[in-house]
């Protein structure tokens, strides 16, 4: 193991928290995660609890010094990154009001149109079309409107990301980047956009969000004496304000310039790409205003159920892989994806929309569901597995076609994620979008990028660039292949038409589920 000093990097992801430690070069000395309970009151609802990840977030900082065999003065700074839109209430004593609204929650579709409806300025970070009910003031309306006594005892609504920060160092603290991305808060037109929140009624909601807004790297305070307590470290170590947990994946990737984008895969999957100049288009999100990199900008797309999709198949439908599995002593994904293989490019005809939570672009529709189509007795367990990934890389081209119709050409995707696991799965995205994808030597690249983050704010390194350019270090690159590629197109072109000819449809079942949820009392979980 290498001497120290060291830096730690906390990962708030939809599942579970996990903690990394890491030297200046990038090598990790040891992960540790604890898992916490995800809840789904209602369709499309998704809740957890605050305290939970605490206690999961002492657990895992606890059991990494430990079984990293690392002493805890050795550590020299840290940062936090956590889901964006993951929305917490507390009063004036700090207390949790009501379990986190998660960020994958699209209760807020009727107020996502009235955030449309005024037409503000800053609604070109959606690009002038459909808002996202999992964004920050759509949310925020959802709670003043629906939970009037939540939302006026209030004294603090924050992100997930901003409650952690606060519990390390007693500071109330926002990152530009959860802010930009997810807030309109714009350094360009002089930060949050006031006509925006007066026209929603939501004026005050900018006394309830923390009073600064940092840049990532920048340290947000030191490591109060409560919290190093209970975590197993020094008082006093810098805390370095974080990010959304996609976007500093960008920095544990090295996605730090313009013309490179990154694959960020999980429960969901996010793109993201750095551009020079801004770029606005109806059908993708950004370009936001030194969310990232001070002086650049931003261009996003995302998919709001990938990996999350692909577990619900496996822990529900899948048992035939499953017995396969348990007899062999393997997981049940290697067995699902030696079936896959199996199984021609199209999966025979079945066609999958990867809309489980509604679409994030470039439709922006939380309305829509996920859909199966062109079943037959032929097709098995292999095939079914096989369309769900394939609709997944379709759905990632479409927000590819729809950055390159914006202006936004991507030459090269770096990707991290569990889904990285998945040769298959992986060679699909290359083929279907005819582009090279890079995987860094740490596809952990939240957790990373959090160290990154720590060792800037700690004035190991002069900014997140130099950092990045010494911690992260590329391994490996697959090429599309091009008949693979042509073959696909075809199966891109029936996944992007099945949304305009089901859309009438799914709204009305989607109308018709809410209006029953309407007549049951608020659910906490």
């Amino acid at each position: 193991m290498s001497e120290g000093p060291y830096v730690l990097g906390i990962d708030y992801g939809t599942e579970s928290v996990r903690v990394g430690i890491f030297d200046l070069e990038g090598t990790p000395v040891v992960f540790a995660a604890e898992a916490y309970s995800l809840k789904h009151p209602h369709s499309g609802w998704a809740e957890q609890d605050p305290d939970e990840w605490w206690s999961c977030l002492v657990k895992a900082t606890r059991r990494a010094l430990d079984e990293g065999n690392v002493a805890s003065e050795e550590i020299a700074g840290l940062s936090v990154d956590a889901t964006t839109c993951t929305v917490v209430a507390l009063d004036r004593q700090e207390r949790i009001l009501r379990p986190a609204i998660m960020w994958m929650d699209v209760r807020a579709v009727d107020q996502a149109v009235r955030v449309q409806e005024t037409e503000d300025p800053a609604l070109k970070y959606n690009g002038f079309a459909r808002v996202s009910a999992e964004w920050m003031p759509s949310k925020a309306l959802w709670l003043k409107e629906r939970e009037p006594d939540t939302y006026e005892n209030a004294e603090h609504i924050c992100e997930c990301l901003d409650w952690v920060t606060y519990r390390l160092t007693g500071e109330w603290t926002a990152s530009i980047n959860t802010a930009s991305f997810r807030w309109y808060y714009d350094r360009n037109e002089g930060g949050f956009p006031e006509s925006l929140y007066v026209a929603l009624g939501l004026d005050d909601l900018l006394d309830k969000f923390p009073p600064r807004v940092l840049d990532m790297g920048t340290v947000a305070g030191e490591l109060r004496k409560e919290a190093a307590e209970e975590l197993g470290l020094p008082a006093g170590v810098p805390v370095a304000e974080g990010g959304g947990d996609a976007f500093v994946a960008l920095v544990g990737l090295n996605v730090l310039e313009p013309r490179k984008m990154a694959l960020i895969t999980g429960s969901s999957h996010v793109v993201v790409g750095q551009a020079a100049e801004p770029k606005y288009g109806a059908g993708l999100f950004g370009a936001y205003t030194d969310g990232i990199v001070p002086g650049q900008y931003s261009v996003e797309g995302g998919q709001a159920s990938t990996g999350s999709v692909v577990k619900w198949f496996k822990d529900n439908f899948a048992k035939r892989a499953g017995a396969e599995a348990e007899r062999r002593g393997v997981d049940a994904y290697e067995v699902l994806g030696e079936m896959a293989a199996e199984v021609p490019p199209g999966s025979e005809g079945l066609m999958v929309l990867d809309y489980w939570q509604g679409n994030r672009t470039p439709h922006t529709d939380p309305e829509a569901r996920g859909m199966m189509w062109g079943l037959s007795l032929r097709h098995q367990e292999g095939h079914v597995f096989r369309a769900i990934l394939e609709g997944i890389c379709y759905g990632t081209e479409h927000i590819l076609r729809t950055m390159r119709e914006n202006g936004f050409e991507p030459e090269e995707g770096v990707v991290c994620g569990g889904p990285t696991k998945s040769d298959l799965w992986m060679q699909m995205h290359a083929d279907v979008s005819n582009l090279p994808i890079s995987f860094t030597r740490v596809p952990e690249a939240p957790t990373l990028g959090s160290a990154i983050l720590g060792a800037v704010g700690a004035g190991l390194y002069p900014d997140i660039q130099t950092a990045a350019e010494n911690m992260v270090h590329v391994e490996s690159q697959i090429e599309p292949d091009p008949a693979m590629h042509e073959a696909y197109k075809f199966y891109v072109d029936k996944y992007i038409e099945s949304y305009p000819r089901m859309k009438e449809l799914m709204h009305e079942v989607s109308h018709h589920e809410a209006s029953q949820d309407r007549d049951q009392p608020p659910a906490h979980g």
